[in-house]
């Protein structure tokens, strides 16, 4: 319950301040990939509203960076997945040896064990 309502007090104003940043900002600018063409109002380019291109810079950065995150944890992913093999395996071995019977003491052992 907690972590619901600290969600609610997280969420409700971050929702809002991004409404508002959008609302601020819904002039229109010109997108354009081409760093060599002059900034003046005839150069070509593509018309959207300036939250938008910032929204798709701040999706696009988030998203490279959970990708590095992800290709440079497989190591420990790898390593995990191996430890969890080799726990199940042990655990199964050591189930398997308290459902097997006692075993019998040996008689040469016995006898061994006399002798001493």
């Amino acid at each position: 319950m907690r972590k619901r309502i600290v969600g609610w007090l997280v969420l409700v104003p971050l929702c809002l301040v991004i409404l508002v940043f959008a609302l601020a900002n819904r002039h229109q600018v010109a997108v354009n990939f081409n760093p060599l063409v002059g900034v003046d109002a005839t150069a070509p380019g593509v018309g959207m509203p300036l939250f938008l291109v910032i929204y798709a810079v701040l999706f696009f950065g988030i998203s490279l960076g959970g990708l590095a995150v992800w290709f440079t944890q497989s190591g420990h992913r790898r390593e995990e997945k191996r430890l969890r093999r080799d726990n199940e395996k042990l655990r199964t071995d050591l189930d398997k040896a308290r459902r097997a019977p006692a075993r019998q003491d040996d008689p040469a052992m016995l006898a061994a064990d006399e002798l001493a």
